[in-house]
C-alpha cells in the first residue's frame, strides 16, 4: 500500500499526453501572441467556491435559512395580485377559473422551470444574477469592452475544471478529445468567435446586462413600495375610517425605517427571518385551504389549462391587458438567482418545491374560490379571504414578510453595485461590509439613501399597488427576457447543448415573456415609465463611466515606460533616495505608467522600496488570499523598483490599507526568496518561456529534499517563517524543471513535434501562492535528476543575501509607508465631436468630482497620501 501511495506521488498531475489531447480538443491557437506575463498572469486567477454536493443536513439548515433570505417577495405577492389584474373588477366567475390557471402554469414556467432547475445551474462559481451570467460568458470568450484580455486566458478554464472537480477532471480530459468534432462543440466555437470578432456583438451583451442590472436596482425601490404598501392597506379591515392618505404616509413612516436599518446589517436577525417566512406560508397556505373546503374546492378545475383558452377567448384584449397583473405572481425570482452564492442548489430545490410551491398556490386557489363567491372584494381580496379571528396574526406576518422580501431585493441591488464597481462598470461609492461572518451583506449609504427617497416619492405620488405593480412588472419581465438570452448564450457556449434543446428553450420562453412585456408595455403612461426612467439614468450613467474608463486605459497603455525609459531615468540622473516604502496606485498591470516619469522630472527623488500596485478586479467571484499578490522586479534592481499586482473578484472586500500593505510586503518577502533561491540557469537556450507553477505537490521530490538540507543549516527563526512556502516553493520548481523552465526568469525555449514554439519576456512567480501552470502543447517534459538538483545547489552566502534583502524590506517597512496615487484629469481632445466633449468634459468630470475617490474607496490615511496630477486627452 505504501508503496503504491509512493508511485502515485511520484508521477505528475496528469499525464502528458492527456494534456495534448485537451489541447487538440479545445483548438489551441498554433501562434499564441505574447505580452507582458505579468500581465497574462494577472487575468487569470483559480477558481472560486463553487456548490459542490453536501451531506443532506446541511442541505436541510440551507434549506431552513433560504426560505427566510429568497422567498420574502415571492411569498407576499398574493397580497396584491388579483387587485392588480382584476382592476375593473370581475365580470364573469369563470374569468376566475382563467386568471388562476394562468398564474399555476405562469410560476411553474418561469419560476420553477426556467429559474430553479435551469437557470441557477447558469451560476458564476456558485454566484447568480444576470451580472454572473454575464461574467461566466466572459470566462469561456474574450468579450470584455476592455483590453485586459489576451490569448491565453482561456487556459485557466483547464485549472478551475481540475479544482472544481479533481475526480472527474482526468475523465473530461478524454471527453473532450472525442468531442471536438461534435457538432455542439463547432457550434460553441462558431459562437465564441462571433462574439469575441464582432463588436457590435459585444457592446449589446454589455448594455443588455447594464439594463439588466438597472432594473434590478429600480425594482429595489419598488418592490418595498408595492409589498409595504399591501400589508398595510389591511389596516382599513379594522379601521375604516382611515383614509388613502393615512395608509400611505403609515407606509412611508415603515420604509424610511426599513431603510435605516439597513446600516447594521441583516446578519443580526437573520435567524428571525426564516421562521417569520416560514410561519407566513404555513398561515397563507393554511387559509388557502380554508377558503377552497368552504366557498368552492371547485376552482381547482384551473389545473386545466383550456381555461386560459377561454377567458382569452371570453375577454379578448382586456385579458392581454391582465396580463400585466398576473405577472406580479413570479416578481422576486431576480432575487432568488442573484442571491445564489448564499446557498447550495439542492437546498433551493428542496424548499422551492416542498415550502413555497404548495403554499402559494394554495393561496391562489383559495382567494380564487372566495371571489367566485364574493367577487366584489376583489380591491382586498387576501384581508376579506383571511377569517376574522386570524386577522391580527395574519396582519403582523404579512408586514414582517413584506419587510424582509424587500430587504433582499435592497441587499440584491447592493450586491449587483458592489459588482458592477468592481469591474469598472458603476461610479466608485462607498460599500461596507456589515457581517465579518457573511461576506456578501453589504451596505452602500449613498445608494441606500437614493433607494428610500425614490420608494418614498414613489409610494406618496401613486398611492396604489395597482400603478405601483404595472411599474413593478415592466423591471421583472425585461429582466427575465434578458436573462433568457443570455442562458442561450450560456446553453450555446459553454454548455454546449442540443440545437434542438436550445431552440425550443429560446422560443417558449421569449415568446411567453414577450407577450408579458408587450401586456405591461401597453400601460406605459400609467406607471411603466417610472422603471424606465430610472433605468435609463442608471445606464447613461454607467455606460459613460465604463467609456471614459476604457478610453483612459487605453491612452495610459499606449504610452506606458518602456524598460530602456526606466533606466534612462533612473541612472541618467541624481535621484534623491527617500526613506520607506512608496506603493504607487495604478491602472495598469502591463508596464509602468505615464505618470511615473512626470513624477521624477518634477521631484527627483525616489523611495528605498518602491512598488507599482494594480488593484485588479477579475469576473470571478473570489479569489483565494493565497493568489492575490503577483510580483515583477523591475531593471535595474538596486533601485528595488517592483510592480505588484493584486487581484480580486467582483465580491471580494477591498481591505484597511495598514492590512493591504502588511500581506503586501510579507508576499514580497516570499517573491524575494523564490526568484533568488530558485535563480539559478537550466540548460539556457535561445528563447524565453514564462509560466507561473503548478500547485502540484508530488512534483520532484527530490528537489524538495535537496532544498531543505541545504535549508537547515539557515536560522531558526527564517526557517519557521518562511517553512510553508519553501514547500510549495520547492515543489512548483520540480514541476517547472520537468518542463524544461528556468525559474529565475529567463527560460528555455520549448517546441513541440508540430513545431510551436512560446515566448515572453521573465518569469514572474505570484508570492506563496503558485497560479495554474498553463498548459501548451509539447511533447513529453523529460527533466534530467541534475536539474532537479541543480536548483537546491546554493552556498550559504547566498542564502544569507537572500535573507538580507529581506530584512531590508522590513527595515523600509518601518521606517513608513507613502501612498502615491496619480489624480489624472481626463478632458475630451480639442478636435473632438461636441457629444464626446459633453460625455467627458461634464458628464464623466461630474460623475467622478461627485463621487468616492480612489484613496477613499482603498480606505488610504490621508497623512500618508501623495497625489500626483496629469492631464490625459482622450
Amino acid at each position: 500500500m505504501a508503496e503504491q501511495q509512493q508511485q502515485q506521488a511520484d508521477q505528475p498531475c496528469g499525464g502528458d499526453d492527456e494534456v495534448l489531447e485537451v489541447e487538440c480538443a479545445l483548438d489551441m491557437p498554433a501562434a499564441v501572441q505574447r505580452q507582458d506575463s505579468l500581465y497574462r498572469d494577472a487575468s487569470r486567477a483559480g477558481g472560486g467556491s463553487h456548490h459542490g454536493q453536501e451531506r443532506w443536513g446541511k442541505t436541510l439548515r440551507l434549506a431552513f435559512q433560504c426560505v427566510g433570505v429568497l422567498y420574502g417577495d415571492i411569498g407576499t405577492s398574493p397580497l396584491y395580485v388579483y387587485s392588480s389584474t382584476f382592476t375593473a373588477g370581475v365580470r364573469h366567475t369563470d374569468d376566475l377559473l382563467g386568471v388562476l390557471s394562468l398564474i399555476i402554469y405562469s410560476f411553474i414556467l418561469f419560476t420553477m422551470v426556467k429559474y430553479v432547475y435551469i437557470a441557477l445551474r447558469a451560476n458564476d462559481d456558485g454566484d447568480g444574477g444576470t451580472f454572473a451570467l454575464y461574467s461566466l460568458i466572459s470566462r469561456h470568450a474574450k468579450v470584455s469592452l476592455v483590453p485586459n484580455q489576451q490569448a491565453e486566458d482561456e487556459l485557466h478554464i483547464l485549472e478551475q475544471m481540475e479544482q472544481d472537480d479533481p475526480k472527474s477532471f482526468s475523465r473530461r480530459r478524454g471527453l473532450a478529445t472525442l468531442q471536438l468534432g461534435s457538432p455542439a462543440a463547432q457550434r460553441a466555437q462558431r459562437v465564441k468567435e462571433l462574439l469575441e470578432t464582432s463588436r457590435p456583438v459585444r457592446i449589446s451583451l454589455f448594455l443588455l446586462t447594464i439594463l439588466a442590472t438597472a432594473m434590478v436596482i429600480s425594482d429595489a425601490c419598488l418592490t418595498p413600495a408595492i409589498s409595504v404598501l399591501s400589508a398595510v392597506g389591511g389596516l382599513k379591515e379594522k379601521a375604516p375610517h382611515l383614509t388613502t392618505d393615512q395608509i400611505v404616509w403609515i407606509t412611508v413612516a415603515i420604509l424610511v425605517a426599513l431603510f435605516a436599518v439597513q446600516r447594521f446589517g441583516t446578519d443580526k436577525v437573520g435567524y428571525f427571518f426564516a421562521p417569520v417566512v416560514i410561519l407566513w406560508l404555513l398561515l397563507i397556505g393554511g387559509v388557502g385551504v380554508y377558503n377552497l373546503v368552504k366557498h368552492d374546492i371547485g376552482v381547482l378545475r384551473a389545473f386545466n389549462p383550456k381555461y386560459i383558452a377561454d377567458y382569452f377567448r371570453r375577454n379578448k384584449m382586456d385579458a392581454w391587458v391582465s396580463l400585466g397583473g398576473i405577472l406580479l405572481c413570479f416578481t422576486g425570482t431576480e432575487a432568488l438567482f442573484a442571491d445564489l452564492g448564499y446557498f447550495s442548489i439542492r437546498s433551493i430545490q428542496l424548499s422551492f418545491g416542498f415550502g413555497l410551491v404548495p403554499s402559494v398556490l394554495l393561496a391562489y386557489a383559495g382567494q380564487a374560490a372566495f371571489l367566485r363567491k364574493y367577487p366584489e372584494e376583489v380591491a382586498n381580496t387576501f384581508y376579506r379571504s383571511t377569517p376574522a379571528s386570524l386577522f391580527w396574526p395574519t396582519f403582523v406576518l404579512a408586514i414582517a414578510a413584506s419587510i424582509i422580501g424587500s430587504q433582499a431585493m435592497i441587499s440584491c441591488a447592493f450586491a449587483t453595485i458592489s459588482h458592477s464597481q468592481a469591474l469598472g462598470c458603476f461610479p466608485r461609492v462607498k460599500i461596507l461590509h456589515t457581517s465579518k461572518q457573511y461576506q456578501g451583506q453589504l451596505y452602500i449609504p449613498e445608494v441606500n439613501f437614493l433607494l428610500g427617497f425614490a420608494a418614498c416619492v414613489v409610494t406618496v405620488a401613486f398611492k396604489t399597488t395597482v400603478v405601483i405593480g404595472e411599474a413593478h412588472g415592466i423591471c421583472v419581465v425585461l429582466v427575465m427576457l434578458i436573462t433568457t438570452l443570455l442562458l442561450t448564450v450560456v446553453m450555446l457556449l459553454v454548455w454546449k447543448v442540443n440545437a434542438w434543446w436550445v431552440a425550443l428553450f429560446f422560443t417558449v420562453f421569449m415568446a411567453s415573456e414577450s407577450v408579458y412585456l408587450s401586456s405591461v408595455l401597453y400601460k406605459f403612461l400609467h406607471g411603466g415609465y417610472i422603471p424606465v426612467a430610472m433605468s435609463a439614468v442608471l445606464v447613461a450613467v454607467m455606460v459613460v463611466w465604463h467609456y471614459v474608463h476604457v478610453k483612459r486605459y487605453k491612452y495610459e497603455l499606449e504610452r506606458t515606460v518602456s524598460p530602456d525609459k526606466v533606466r534612462e531615468l533612473l541612472d541618467g540622473r541624481e535621484l534623491r533616495k527617500v526613506p520607506g516604502v512608496g506603493l504607487f496606485y495604478t491602472d495598469l498591470v502591463q508596464g509602468i505608467p505615464p505618470v511615473f516619469p512626470h513624477l521624477i522630472e518634477k521631484i527627483p527623488s525616489i523611495h528605498a522600496v518602491l512598488l507599482f500596485v494594480s488593484v485588479k478586479h477579475l469576473p470571478v467571484p473570489h479569489v483565494d488570499m493565497s493568489e492575490r499578490f503577483l510580483f515583477r522586479q523591475v531593471e535595474p534592481k538596486e533601485h528595488k523598483l517592483y510592480r505588484c499586482v493584486a487581484r480580486y473578484g467582483y465580491r471580494d472586500p477591498l481591505e484597511e490599507a495598514k492590512d493591504f500593505v502588511a500581506n503586501l510586503v510579507e508576499r514580497l518577502q516570499y517573491y524575494i526568496r523564490d526568484v533568488n533561491l530558485y535563480g539559478v540557469d537550466v540548460d539556457a537556450k535561445a528563447g524565453k518561456v514564462s509560466y507561473p507553477s503548478s500547485r502540484c505537490d508530488s512534483m520532484a521530490r527530490s528537489s524538495t529534499r535537496a532544498a531543505t538540507t541545504m535549508m537547515q543549516m539557515y536560522s531558526a527563526s527564517y526557517k519557521e517563517s518562511l517553512a510553508l512556502g519553501r514547500a510549495r516553493s520547492s515543489s512548483a520548481t520540480g514541476r517547472m524543471m520537468q518542463l524544461g523552465m528556468n525559474p529565475s526568469g529567463s527560460y528555455t525555449e520549448r517546441q513541440d513535434g508540430r513545431g510551436r514554439s512560446i515566448y515572453a519576456e521573465e518569469m514572474m512567480t505570484p508570492a506563496e501562492s503558485f497560479s495554474e501552470l498553463a498548459y501548451y502543447p509539447s511533447g513529453r517534459y523529460a527533466a534530467s535528476s541534475q536539474q532537479l538538483f541543480q536548483a537546491a545547489k546554493m552556498s550559504l552566502e547566498e542564502m544569507a543575501k537572500i535573507e538580507e534583502e529581506q530584512r531590508y524590506i522590513e527595515r523600509e517597512m518601518e521606517k513608513g509607508v507613502v501612498y502615491i496615487m496619480g489624480e489624472n484629469e481626463v478632458v475630451a481632445r480639442p478636435h473632438s465631436s461636441l457629444l464626446k466633449k459633453v460625455i467627458v468634459n461634464y458628464v464623466y468630470a461630474f460623475l467622478r468630482k461627485n463621487c468616492r475617490q480612489g484613496d477613499k474607496v482603498l480606505s488610504i490615511p490621508r497623512s500618508h497620501l501623495l497625489k500626483v496630477g496629469m492631464s490625459y486627452e482622450i
